[in-house]
Order: structure tokens, then sequence, then C-alpha cells
């Protein structure tokens, strides 16, 4: 019989981890996860994501999958992984088995990511880790209409890590929203794919206009530039969460 593919929705605090796929130099989540799986099933397999995170990048749903044979009920394979994962900061908050042709990666057509900016001059406590602490008041509807400039169909190379391995700069950014909610500000963002780093770049540029440092329409000066020289902050890790993989047919 063919193997069972599983998909797991994964949460997870990215604070101690080298970012979700695995690293020669550090922890990882998909090590962590893979590792879960060994001590369940006693097989070595290959986790599969939506989405790559870097260190202390936050997710509160990544969409994974796995081939397996050891034939678990999907229930009983999310339970056992859950186990085997503590005391690591990561849960199996759903497991379902798929379509063989179904892939975590290949199959989704949009992802959503929340970046959040705690705005105030207290440092945090609870939020440490979780949030961005912007200390300098911030005017999250100036931050809003620069944001829109950036929506649409784009060379973001500005935008870009240099380190980004993408073929192409170019890409569609279907919402960049920003909102405030008490002392919170929250950047909602979906794509189809991002580039390396454009999220917290994305940020890092709206922040400064939140500041006054830059005005509302320096944003897209610096789009059009197409200039990475012209970044001007990127926004830290871990204010940084992946929301959700979207797919044709929810399986």
């Amino acid at each position: 019989m063919a193997p069972t593919r599983y998909s797991l929705t994964l949460e997870f605090d990215g604070t101690p981890f080298f970012g979700l796929q695995r690293q020669k130099d550090g922890p990882s989540v998909q090590q962590a996860v893979e590792e879960a799986i060994l001590g369940v099933t006693g097989q070595e397999v290959t986790l599969h994501s939506a989405g790559r995170t870097d260190t202390g990048v936050h997710a509160l749903a990544m969409r994974s999958h796995f081939d397996d044979e050891s034939k678990l009920t999907p229930f009983r394979m999310g339970e056992a992984i859950n186990a085997h994962l503590r005391p690591a900061p990561i849960a199996v908050t759903k497991c379902e088995a798929v379509p063989e042709d179904w892939h975590a990666r290949f199959s989704c057509i949009g992802r959503r990511y929340l970046y959040r900016i705690i705005n105030r001059r207290a440092p945090l406590t609870l939020e440490k880790d979780r949030a961005w602490l912007v200390s300098h008041e911030c005017d999250a509807e100036a931050m809003h209409r620069a944001a829109q400039a950036l929506v649409g169909h784009h060379d973001f190379t500005t935008f870009r890590s240099v380190h980004c391995q993408a073929a192409s700069p170019v890409k569609t950014l279907d919402r960049l929203d920003v909102e405030r909610v008490g002392d919170e500000i929250r950047v909602h963002v979906a794509a189809r794919s991002f580039l390396h780093h454009q999220v917290r770049s994305m940020v890092g540029c709206l922040a400064l206009v939140g500041m006054g440092r830059w005005n509302e329409s320096r944003i897209a000066q610096v789009l059009e530039a197409k200039d990475r020289q012209e970044l001007g902050l990127n926004a830290p890790s871990h204010g940084l969460y992946f929301v959700e993989a979207i797919y044709p047919e929810a399986p």
C-alpha cells in the first residue's frame, strides 16, 4: 500500500530556532518535527512546508506535510508528534490525511503574514521577542496610506535581501494594511509568494513613515529606485508571524 501523506498545521515560537528549514549551524523547526516523527514511527521523513521563516520568526498556522507508512490515524499521529515535541515551543494544531498529489509548498496559492509593532516607551515584558518595540510615537494611518504604493505587481528589488534566491524580484502584493489597536500597530500582508526579507523590509520603511522620518511619498520613490541601498530599515524578525497558507481546496 502507498504511504499516507499527512498534512500538519504548525504553531511555533521561533525564538529558539534558526528558522523553519534545517540548518547546518543551529536548531530548526523542521529538524525538531522530523525528529519527533522519527520518535513516533521509527521512520525518517522529510518535512515540506508552505513557507520559509528566518531566525526568530513565529507561525500561527504553518502548513507542512510528510509521507509515512505507519498507518496511524491523523488524530493519533498529531497527538503522538506533540508528545515527542515537548518541551519545544512547537505544536501540531491539526493533522489530516491528504491526497498524495497535495503539496504544502507547491499546492499553495497564497500566504498571509502579520507583523506586530508595540508602540510605547515602556520596555516589553510579556511580548518580549514576540513584537517589535518602537518607542517613538507612530502614525498608523500615514503608514497605511504610504503602504498602498506597494500593493500590486512590482519589481521589489529595494525590499529584497541580497541573499534572496528567487529567480525574479517581481512579485504581486495583494494586501498591505496597517491598523492600530491600542498600543499595537498591526501590519497585514498577503501575496502568492514573497522575496527573502520582503515583509520585514517593507515594515521597516513604513515605520520610518510612521515616525515622521520619511514622508509618505518616499515609499513609492524607493520602490521605483529598485535599489537595495535605498532601503531605510529592515524590521527585526521577532515581530513577524506566518498566519495562513491558502490552497484551492482545503484538504
